[in-house]
């Protein structure tokens, strides 16, 4: 299934309220795939220093990824595909 990242601009948010959204997220998401459209969240990542958030999820489309989001009403600024390469896989 293709990854997709969501990045967010987060301005003042706190430690409490982006813990809450990633909670909204991983509820959402399980919720909507025990109903049949799958999609899974599977971490966040933050950058205080540009008030910025990297949520990274599992989906058949950035579709679904947005609906999930727009549940979970955390606001976002672009949605993309993204692929990963871990030093495991590497020689």
């Amino acid at each position: 299934m293709p990854q997709y990242m969501v990045e967010r601009h987060l301005p003042g948010i706190t430690p409490q309220q982006l813990s809450a959204a990633a909670a909204r997220a991983k509820a959402v998401t399980a919720e909507m795939t025990s109903q049949g459209k799958p999609v899974r969240y599977l971490r966040s990542t933050f950058v205080p220093s540009e008030e910025k958030s990297f949520c990274l999820f599992d989906a058949p489309s950035a579709e679904r990824v947005e609906e999930a989001n727009q549940i979970a009403q955390i606001p976002l600024q672009r949605i993309i595909e993204v692929q990963h390469i871990a030093a495991d896989d590497l020689a």
